[in-house]
């Protein structure tokens, strides 16, 4: 009687299970890298944009109410003849400012109760990511001190 000896080694077919296992292991931690760090890049280019918006808002701040009398939301350029839509922003490069002015409202109403003595001022900075348009909003309302 024969015995047979046992056969050590690998098939094809164990071969080709193995690198489709890996395969697919592999492009799952490449998909997950590349989510994290394209998130992070977005993370990162919003914080500049809100960055830039509270820079602009405390700029507004500092001229105050009077550099807005007579100004509301259809006023399209400032008093020095400087457009106040899509304006690049300067130092950053791909940043977008729009400033928007609009008188206070009464609620009930609706109508400008209290016009050129409260204004509300709207910092809109606009950036392009995955092409696709994003913003960042910040407000703030300016009072005529007495």
């Amino acid at each position: 009687m024969k015995r047979m000896r046992s056969q050590k080694g690998y098939t094809g077919i164990d071969i080709a299970i193995s690198v489709i296992v890996i395969f697919i292991f592999v492009s799952l931690i490449t998909m997950l890298i590349y989510n994290f760090n394209s998130s992070a890049d977005e993370l990162k280019i919003k914080s500049d944009a809100t960055y830039i918006a509270v820079n602009e808002i405390e700029k507004i701040k500092s001229l105050g109410i009077s550099e807005f009398t007579g100004m509301d939301k259809t006023t399209t350029v400032d008093k020095d003849g400087n457009s106040l839509i899509k304006q690049p922003v300067e130092g950053n490069e791909g940043f977008y400012r729009t400033i928007t002015i609009t008188d206070y409202k009464d609620i009930n109403t609706d109508e400008s109760v209290m016009k050129d003595i409260v204004k509300r001022i709207t910092v809109k900075i606009s950036y392009m990511y995955k092409g696709k348009e994003r913003n960042v909003e910040l407000s703030t309302v300016l009072t005529k001190e007495s």
